[in-house]
């Protein structure tokens, strides 16, 4: 059966040796990026393009066509080589599309054995104004071979993409590839099924802070210019009250989705949980979250673009209303002030008026997603948590706590995090400085310890730092009930021994075996433990040699809490925690730092990579994470649990009771 993929999917390989088949309306050239495990290519010479078709492992075309094939040989690849990016770009020339949205049909992928057997299929639909896109990637994961849908767009054409993915000299090496390209063009016809393959999709698009290389794109101008359409392709559209002022884009462009006329009878679609693309229930209301994060993200930038609009042109306006010093005063003057503020006025009501309308259909889809989400997307108040059983599978993703915007203070949506987690947590425990936030009453998220601090004053150093080890246990305890009985472990790391009462679940339960090691001593034995374990693992899939690791070692994911770092650590400890960082995660070992930035100021800038290779979240709301469309600055709230719930407490409690017979020695 063939996977058909959404934007910011990724599935399995089955084989070692594929093909990559690209079908367009028109002719397109193909290039191919040779990464490191960042994505960065060491320089040119990692570029397969049509002047230098071929490589170790990868073959192209030599021209431009409308139908096209990339050869991959996976096993064929340098060691050096961790991602292999394809590359899509319209070539110049009289008559040719400028971008992909005005192209006939949108572009599609299929990824085939080389016998011809499909295994995954990707329509690229939503472009509009670029000229050049990354369309999908290959990567190695802990041995293994993945494809992701990337679909991310260039307006400024090939030069753009290459810069981006950290080239030099992009603008000489795109011209080199268009003029290979350009020797070797072929006829313009349509590939075969190209149209049929445009189908509205949600894409699946990415949930916290811009991923490094991948730009935080703005609202894309339609090419033939006029209103942007900021509306999802996946999502149902309703009838407009009225258009909304035209907004300024930034570039590099984002997608698009295709317009309906204002007074389509269709009206509004009921929403339904579950109605994105997946292969089961749970990534289906995965990917429909998501597209309900982007939605939400579009829908605002959109009312934002036309309210700076409105304001830019009302100032335009009054400037040349006063630019006459003879004509300043009299009713002549002040009639045009009070028309320009009346124009001004209508165009915000109006754009309000359409921001209202999107809200009220996420609203109202939100209603009905949140019910049918299970427990490890659930937010810790869903009734979902009273019939609580640990689960036989490993999950898809895990929820980190939810998001919203100023314009929409009602509307939370879910942050949710792919597992396996590819990077470690920092609980902030440092002070703010938080915004005022703004809360449903229902909703006790924070105020468990802080009471009215969270929007009268700054919370309490001693309360915050409270909150945030209870937060951290709280994403623990998430992580443990996602996954399958002894599949996942929490260990501790307290040298000053203050973490007791909030450890309290953990330790009751029987998660947490023993109590956390105290003292630099501890801390040393505990990291040397987890970085041995790091390098065996390693060296276990790099040679394929799983089945020679040591009987002892506990297979369980390892999750490290750090509290009140950085007390406690000396230089090694230190050198391994950043080592535990940067190469845990893909061997199962993460971690989780609860700790205040400031306190770590005197090791310098040597802690600041380690700060960067971790998702930061608050154990208060604060608004620190942006989207990587637009960049909207959304406020973050933290996963407790409502005040005087003991659901942790009996989640925890279920999981240890369903964890197998553990040999003390394993590690």
């Amino acid at each position: 059966m063939t996977a058909e993929l959404v934007r910011g999917q990724n599935h399995p390989l089955d084989g070692t040796r594929v093909e990559i088949r690209i079908a367009a309306a028109g002719p397109v050239l193909v290039a191919v990026v040779l990464g490191d495990e960042q994505g960065r290519p060491p320089g040119a010479e990692a570029v397969v393009h049509p002047g230098a078709p071929h490589r170790p492992g990868v073959e192209v075309p030599s021209g431009a066509a409308a139908g096209q094939r990339v050869a991959v040989a996976l096993d064929a690849l340098p060691a050096e080589v961790h991602r292999v990016s394809v590359l899509l770009a319209l070539p110049g020339g009289p008559g040719a599309p400028r971008s992909f949205g005005a192209a006939a049909a949108a572009p599609s992928i299929a990824v085939t054995r080389v016998d011809g057997t499909p295994l995954v299929a990707y329509p690229v639909t939503g472009l509009g104004a670029e000229s050049a896109l990354v369309a999908v990637e290959l990567y190695r994961r802990r041995g293994a071979w993945r494809i992701r849908a990337v679909g991310q767009g260039y307006a400024g054409g090939l030069a753009e993409l290459l810069h981006d993915l950290g080239l030099r000299r992009a603008a000489e090496l795109a011209a080199e590839i268009e003029e290979a390209a350009g020797h070797h063009r072929a006829p313009t016809a349509a590939a075969p099924g190209a149209a049929a393959e445009r189908r509205p999709e949600r894409p699946a698009a990415g949930t916290t802070a811009g991923t490094p290389g991948t730009p935080a794109a703005g609202p894309a101008a339609p090419p033939s210019g006029g209103r942007v359409d900021y509306r999802h392709p996946g999502r149902p559209t309703v009838p407009e009250p009225a258009p909304a002022a035209p907004s300024t884009p930034s570039t590099p462009s984002a997608p698009t989705g295709p317009a309906t006329a204002p007074g389509d009878p269709a009206g509004p679609t009921a929403p339904v949980a579950g109605d994105a693309n997946g292969w089961s229930m749970e990534e289906r209301l995965y990917n429909q979250v998501r597209g309900m994060f982007e939605d939400l993200a579009r829908s605002v930038a959109a009312y934002r673009s036309a309210a700076g609009f409105a304001a830019s042109r009302l100032e335009r306006e009054l400037d040349a209303a006063l630019a006459d010093p003879g004509a300043r005063l009299g009713d002549a003057a002040e009639a045009a002030r009070a028309a320009a503020r009346d124009r001004h006025t209508d165009l915000v009501d109006r754009a309000r008026a359409v921001l209202d309308r999107d809200l009220a259909q996420l609203t109202a889809e939100s209603e009905v997603v949140e019910p049918a989400l299970p427990p490890a997307l659930a937010r810790w108040d869903h009734p979902v948590w009273h019939g609580y059983e640990v689960p036989r599978q490993h999950p898809m993703a895990v929820r980190l706590g939810d998001l919203h915007l100023p314009e929409a203070p009602g509307l939370r949506i879910p942050l949710l995090v792919r597992l396996p987690l590819e990077r470690g947590l920092w609980i902030d425990s440092g002070p703010g400085p938080y915004p005022r936030a703004e809360h449903d009453p229902e909703r006790e998220y924070g105020r468990r310890e802080l009471g009215s601090a969270l929007t009268d004053a700054a919370p309490d150093e001693a309360a915050l730092a409270r909150l945030a080890l209870e937060t951290a246990v709280a994403v623990a305890a998430r992580l443990l009930a996602a996954h399958p009985p002894g599949a996942f472990a929490v260990q501790v790391l307290d040298p000053a021994g203050t973490a007791g009462p909030a450890l309290a679940p953990l330790r009751e339960s029987g998660v947490l075996p023993a109590s956390p090691p105290a003292g630099a001593r501890g801390v040393a034995a505990v990291l040397e433990a987890l970085t041995r374990r790091v390098d065996l693992l390693q060296m276990a899939v790099r040679h394929r040699a799983t089945e020679a690791l040591p009987p002892e070692l506990d297979p369980a994911e390892q999750l490290l809490i750090v509290h009140d770092f950085p007390h406690g650590f000396d230089d090694r400890a230190l050198n391994q925690l950043r080592y535990l960082a940067d190469e845990g995660p893909a061997v199962g070992v993460h971690l989780m730092l609860v700790a205040d930035r400031e306190r770590a100021r005197e090791y310098g800038p040597v802690l600041d990579p380690l700060w960067r290779a971790l998702l930061r979240i608050t154990p208060v709301p604060d608004a620190h994470l942006a989207d990587p469309w637009v960049g909207h600055a959304w406020t973050y709230e933290p996963p407790l649990a409502p005040r005087r719930s003991e659901v942790i407490r009996r989640v925890l409690d279920r999981v240890a009771d369903a964890r197998p017979a553990v040999d003390p020695g394993r590690g």
